[in-house]
């Protein structure tokens, strides 16, 4: 009885702690696991998102292109649209006399029969969804001081304006009252002095129209405005000198 052993089992110890260390070992992959899932997820969802912006983007320049393929159709009597500039260039039919502004009445009705077939033309449905306005802008050449010139610039541009919103007596090219609406809503006056000139101070005197187009990607949008109630007036430019000097 005194003589029997005691046998004691090696690793008993080993064996009860086996469990904590498994369950932890799965406890890390899990996470592990959720992890890859959860990167995995966001980086899809990411490059998804970029994917559709740059998708988005695509068939913006698309769009674009489609629309001012229409535009271009509108050249015609010297007067041209630049793509990739997005400019409507009028040549020799808009250039200006030293220090004058003032619109010559055969280019006047050549301007009215051009904004004819420009806003026609801005009613098809890629030029509807995505041009935003058409800035008139007005040029000098580099002779004269800056604000001199700047006000010429924009008395230049807003000859423009006075020219498709006037009300001559005897021209087959007019707007419509309903075109002229148009015209308030699309069009925007702006003026640019001396700041692109041309290769001849007779070539930089000058307007063009710049269209722009909405960025919707960055939240663009029109600015809408109920002025159908707002008097046309007259134009005031008439009624000042028409000569600048130094």
């Amino acid at each position: 009885m005194f003589g029997s052993r005691i046998i004691l089992k090696k690793g008993s110890k080993d064996e009860a702690e086996k469990p904590f260390w498994i369950s932890y070992a799965d406890l890390m992959t899990s996470l592990m696991v959720l992890f890859l899932v959860v990167m995995s997820v966001t980086l899809l969802a990411v490059t998804q998102k970029l994917d559709e912006t740059t998708k988005g983007e695509k068939d913006r320049e698309n769009d674009i292109k489609t629309c001012l393929s229409h535009i271009k159709n509108t050249e015609g009597d010297g007067i041209t649209v630049d793509e990739a500039n997005h400019l409507i260039n009028f040549g020799t039919r808009a250039l200006f006399k030293f220090g004058e502004y003032l619109i010559a009445p055969e280019t006047a009705t050549q301007l009215r029969a051009f904004t004819r077939r420009l806003l026609d033309k801005t009613h098809e449905p890629k030029c509807r969804d995505w041009l935003k306005q058409i800035v008139v802008e007005g040029f000098t050449d580099k002779r004269g001081d800056y604000l001199l010139n700047l006000d010429l610039s924009l008395n230049r541009s807003h000859q423009v304006m006075c020219v498709l919103l006037s009300k001559p007596l005897a021209d087959p090219n007019a707007l419509t009252p309903h075109e002229q609406k148009e015209v308030r809503k699309l069009f925007l006056v702006g003026g640019y002095s001396s700041n692109s000139t041309k290769e001849t101070d007779i070539d930089s005197r000058r307007i063009e129209f710049r269209l722009e187009f909405l960025a919707r990607a960055r939240g663009d949008s029109r600015e809408e405005s109920d002025d159908s109630n707002e008097e046309l007036g007259t134009c005031q430019l008439g009624k000042v000198k028409n000569v600048r000097t130094y």
